[in-house]
């Protein structure tokens, strides 16, 4: 059997139109990746699961509360078709029905009928990693999930927060620091700082390392 080759990619959802067939548990799992996505989430589903119930009685979520149909997906232009049920038929229907009208669709633990798979997700903070398995061992895939989780150790979100903010900087004032520096300046006495929550000194070191402390302070940049 021929492995499938997936491409990475990460959506930017924020805002846009997402539609969830089903209202049960594995159905609550994909509305909260969603959620944190910023998704806008249409649940269309007879019932929902209590967790799914709390979020629409919040006006969080929108719920059709009735089988799905295929005129669901002329409702809005869904940026993705999520399907959470246990039904082949359904899950195959809803796949026609999407490619039909051009719509990406998933189909939970049913790679016949997705176009694309959910990874093992870990976010902290900017950073977020993802893991799969092309989807032959869901279980290995969280297990690699919990191996990047105890990975990320809680220095990590702060040096995000730092390389961003020093790179807007440089870009804003037209410096250029080559990649193969910014690669050098990331060391472990860098991490140490952050660790430390010695923010004002991990910043002005990491000047330091790129070689723009004074080109900053020329600029009228604090450097601390």
């Amino acid at each position: 059997m021929t492995t499938p080759r997936y491409y990475p990619i990460f959506l930017d959802l924020e805002g846009k139109p997402v539609i969830v067939i089903g209202g049960g548990r594995v159905a609550t799992e994909k509305v909260e990746g969603l959620r944190k996505a910023g998704a806008r989430i249409t649940v269309v589903s007879p019932e929902l699961a209590p967790e799914l119930a709390a979020l629409r009685d919040a006006g969080e979520i929108a719920h059709v509360p009735r089988a799905w149909q295929p005129s669901d997906l002329d409702a809005e232009p869904w940026a993705l078709v999520m399907v959470a049920t246990d039904d082949g038929a359904v899950n195959r229907q809803v796949r026609e029905a999407a490619h039909a009208r051009r719509l990406w669709v998933n189909a939970a633990d049913d790679p016949a009928n997705c176009d694309f798979i959910l990874p093992a997700v870990v976010r902290k903070g900017r950073i977020t990693l993802a893991a799969s398995t092309a989807g032959a061992s869901p279980a290995l895939a969280r297990r690699l999930r919990e191996e990047l989780e105890a990975y990320l150790t809680e220095d990590m979100p702060a040096l995000a927060d730092l390389l961003a903010e020093v790179r807007a900087e440089l870009r804003a004032r037209k410096v250029h620091v080559a990649n193969e520096t910014w690669q050098a300046a990331i060391d472990e006495h860098l991490r140490v700082l952050l660790a430390q929550r010695k923010y004002a000194q991990a910043r002005a070191y990491l000047l330091q390392r790129l070689g723009v402390t004074e080109a900053l302070a020329d600029a009228g940049a604090p450097v601390t």
